[in-house]
């Protein structure tokens, strides 16, 4: 796909500024690229490095001298832009609604469609706060509503039957053994899994800080299986010469003893889910769909547990509440005699 020096400020921007995580500023950019490519297909132009980079130039150039970037020729309904940037700031509304349709054609889900707009959304935002758009056509694009859906979660049973799974006579098998009962146990992202320091982790305080989505960092509780799993796996890991006297550094290794990705513990979860015999489209975001779950389920108050989790927001955490309460709604209607009619 094809990338120009304003698309690279933007998702850079994401990264540096928004902290947005790696996987979030990808999709973003690579949102953002088909657009680029949508309007080179438009306007038949091809992307030129140094007209783009030229471009963006004498927009941040207007930007510091407090200027409004405005393009060297008049702007008229039959007005063709020079280079795939100046077909950028100029974009309409109208415009970006035939993008749009363009993207309905395809097979994208509601979802993917959401992020998309919210991808123009958050761009556009960002471009006419620096002087690098005539306004925001997105202020006039609306959002399509989507369904709610609701989080998927395990029973305790299948959670027992997960986690029992990795063996404990070797440093991997304990390492993924303390890796499923961490997940489970505090709830944290793939993400903030793999993000973890040696100093992360608090074994005398039962606690882990962790450090969630825009860099905040919160200290979230480890139960007693995943203490006594983490030390398990940090025992044998002494012993092995290459890994021992390990003060600092990633909390759980590869087999060279480098971090972690999250893709490699994805594929962990489906080996061990395979060789349970459970549902393989179990994610490693279903424990922590079980986790907020059966804390509810258990009579945990739900600020709680939007602080556990690390949403900003207390409407994100009561999704939640709508799953509680459909699995009471369904016991309800099986156990009492007159829930249905007959």
């Amino acid at each position: 796909m094809t990338t120009l020096p304003i698309t690279d400020a933007f998702t850079s921007y994401l990264a540096n500024e928004r902290h947005f995580s790696p996987y979030t500023a990808r999709c973003y950019g690579a949102d953002l690229r088909q657009f680029v490519e949508f309007l080179g297909s438009e306007y038949g132009l091809q992307p030129n490095p140094a007209a783009e980079q030229a471009a963006l130039d004498t927009a941040t150039k207007a930007r510091e001298r407090g200027e409004a970037f405005v393009p060297n020729k008049p702007i008229a309904a039959d007005y063709h832009p020079a280079t795939i940037t100046e077909a950028i700031t100029l974009s309409s509304a109208e415009l970006i609604r035939t993008f749009l349709a363009h993207l309905g054609e395809q097979t994208y889900s509601a979802a993917t469609m959401a992020r998309k707009i919210a991808t123009l959304r958050s761009f556009y935002k960002w471009a006419d706060q620096r002087g690098f758009a005539l306004g925001n056509p997105m202020t006039l694009i609306r959002t399509p509503r989507q369904a709610k859906r609701l989080p998927k979660a395990i029973t305790i049973e299948q959670i027992e039957r997960l986690l029992s799974t990795p063996s404990d006579l070797d440093v991997l098998g304990r390492r993924d053994r303390a890796m499923l009962e961490t997940l489970y146990s505090t709830g944290i992202r793939v993400s903030e899994l793999v993000g973890l320091q040696v100093t992360d982790l608090d074994l005398a305080g039962e606690a882990l800080r962790v450090k969630g989505k825009g860099n905040k960092e919160r200290v979230v509780p480890l139960g007693s299986h995943a203490i006594g799993a983490i030390q398990r796996y940090l025992d044998l890991l002494k012993a092995e010469p290459r890994l021992a006297n390990r003060e600092s550094g990633p909390l759980f290794v590869n087999k060279h003893g480098g971090r972690l990705s999250s893709r490699s513990v994805r594929r962990k979860l489906d080996k061990y889910l395979k060789q349970a015999g459970l549902d393989p489209s179990i994610s490693p975001h279903t424990l922590r769909h079980s986790f907020a779950t059966h804390l509810l389920d258990n009579g945990a108050d739900l600020r709680s547990v939007q602080e556990l989790l690390g949403h900003q927001s207390l409407s994100t955490t009561q999704v939640y509440t709508h799953l509680t309460t459909h699995r009471i709604q369904d016991a309800y209607n099986k156990a009492h005699p007159r829930a249905q009619a007959s």
